[in-house]
């Protein structure tokens, strides 16, 4: 999944650019972009095996593409800029909407879908032969998961994604277990990144992006130090 996050991004930020050559909205683009990446790997990758061999064919010609349009663009270096590494100040009102609304999306098909990803993820050949359309599971997730990559891209950048989808997912699983203890606990992680290297930005003079960056791996770090802590006592009262 990790793969897949980055793959999806490259795209993401291929269609934000190809809407800022355009003059259209960068947001729309850059959904569009993730759903087609999402779509592709989620139908012709159902397999773990097949599904990186479409993420390592789709990254480089994702790039590449949003660098043919960035190097096409007229504009401002800032705006070309802010793709790559992410500028919240960037997002206008308007754009503004549009991510919490696709937030919301996401959330919602997470909660209607939440049983039958479980019994995918865990074991898809049992949830095969149990009925399971794990084609479409997969499919479906891989579409919400695009559609975060696309709010994310805005606010991190194309490059640095994988900090806030990623990184905190990582922690969570560190410190908690459980199908319902890991993504709460990621999501509350993602959310102190985000809103602390925000902060931070406006208090200073750097992009957004290293601050979140920072705060979601010293967090990663943490969690690392007190599993393996944990870790360590249970071996002992053993």
């Amino acid at each position: 999944m990790a793969f897949a996050v980055h793959g999806i991004s490259e795209l993401s930020f291929a269609g934000a650019a190809a809407a800022l050559l355009l003059g259209a909205d960068a947001v729309t683009g850059s959904i569009v972009g993730s759903l087609i990446a999402a779509g592709l790997i989620g139908w012709l990758g159902a397999r773990a095996r097949e599904r990186n061999s479409i993420i390592g064919v789709l990254m480089p010609f994702g790039l590449g593409l949003g660098i043919l349009f960035l190097s096409l663009y007229p504009g401002r270096s800032a705006n070309r800029f802010s793709l790559l590494t992410g500028q919240i100040v960037t997002v206008q009102s308007a754009q503004l909407g549009w991510l919490i609304v696709i937030s919301a999306v996401v959330l919602v098909g997470l909660v209607l879908m939440w049983r039958p990803l479980r019994f995918d993820s865990l074991d898809p050949q049992a949830a095969a032969a149990r009925g399971v359309p794990v084609r479409w599971v997969s499919l479906g997730f891989m579409l919400m998961l695009g559609l975060v990559v696309a709010v994310a891209v805005h606010i991190i950048g194309a490059l640095l994604v994988l900090a806030l989808v990623v990184t905190p997912a990582a922690a969570a699983m560190r410190v908690a277990t459980g199908p319902v203890a890991v993504p709460v606990l990621a999501a509350v992680f993602g959310l102190v990144s985000a809103v602390g290297g925000i902060l931070l930005a406006v208090m200073g003079e750097l992009p957004v992006s290293p601050y979140i960056t920072t705060i979601s791996f010293v967090i990663y770090l943490v969690c690392r130090g007190v599993g393996a802590g944990r870790d360590r006592v249970t071996r002992s009262a053993a």
